[in-house]
């Protein structure tokens, strides 16, 4: 007899929301996506915030946010980005959570500023961004939040 694995429904949960997350960024990482597949990688973005809605805490739920907003900006969805960009940077305020996810909420709100062309705003989130970048504690995760701050796109903004 097999042993079978059971999960509780916070840890089927809790996968749901790691394994979708991490499928949404094989999505966002796909050359030449194609419409389907960014109708796909929306609908997994925001299935993945589902269940860390239910599995999670604050930092997973930003981050899902984050990730959603990362999403919609990429797709030129940029209304829908600045309200989930807010809502990752709301969460880091009202939660008093800085370090790398208030350097990506800030990073997330400039990008989908430029996205819609407001360049002098987006500016301005980028500067916060990049000074919360510098203040990141762990050197590896300054080290990957700078990095991801210099790569395109930036609509314009660099």
């Amino acid at each position: 007899m097999t042993e079978e694995l059971q999960l509780t429904a916070a840890e089927w949960h809790r996968q749901q929301a790691v394994d979708l997350f991490n499928f949404t960024w094989t999505l966002i990482d796909k050359p030449n996506r194609t419409p389907d597949d960014d109708d796909l990688m929306i609908h997994s973005a925001h299935a993945s915030r589902y269940h860390w809605s239910i599995a999670g805490d604050v930092v997973n739920y930003l981050r899902g946010d984050w990730q959603i907003a990362h999403v919609y900006t990429l797709l030129n969805l940029s209304e829908r980005a600045l309200h989930y960009a807010q809502l990752c940077l709301r969460q880091c305020e009202v939660n008093q959570i800085g370090d790398f996810d208030l350097a990506f909420a800030y990073e997330a709100i400039a990008r989908a500023l430029a996205r819609q062309g407001d360049l002098v705003e987006a500016g301005k989130y980028y500067r916060l961004a990049e000074a919360a970048g510098d203040h990141i504690a762990e050197t590896d995760d300054r080290e990957l939040f700078l990095s991801d701050l210099l790569k395109p796109p930036w609509y314009g903004l660099k």
